[in-house]
């Protein structure tokens, strides 16, 4: 089942930018030209930089920290089959599963073309 079949959903836009690979670097480590070296990146198949998947990541949880508050997160599992730019407005949606209450279907997507760049799900706990 896809976020597309679910009936009610909760969407919200972001567009990240360089400053955010660049400070997400810097925190996580992650220093890998692919994200923060415009210059190296124009080279490769991608042609400029690409987030970190993690800082998407760390943009979901904050989602839903705010949808679902209290709840642990017990299980996340992620997939990222399309880069994300910088400077390019993604769309995050989020949807529990209908047939598995407490599993949260988890999608970003690039709103210009479409392109799935994460695509998930957050089994929820408990409250804590």
């Amino acid at each position: 089942m896809s976020l597309a079949d679910v009936l009610t959903r909760n969407e919200f836009t972001w567009t990240p930018r360089q400053a955010d690979f660049d400070a997400f670097a810097r925190i996580s480590g992650d220093d890998n030209p692919i994200h923060v070296d415009p210059a190296f990146s124009a080279r490769t198949r991608f042609g400029r930089t690409v987030s970190h998947g993690m800082l998407l990541y760390a943009r979901v949880f904050g989602h839903l920290e705010a949808l679902y508050p209290g709840r642990k997160h017990d299980l996340q599992t992620l997939m990222f089959p399309n880069p994300s730019y910088a400077d390019e407005e993604l769309v995050l949606s989020f949807a529990e599963s209908p047939d598995q209450p407490g599993r949260i279907m988890i999608e970003i997507r690039r709103s210009g073309d479409g392109a799935v760049t994460l695509s998930g799900t957050c089994d929820l706990g408990d409250k804590s």
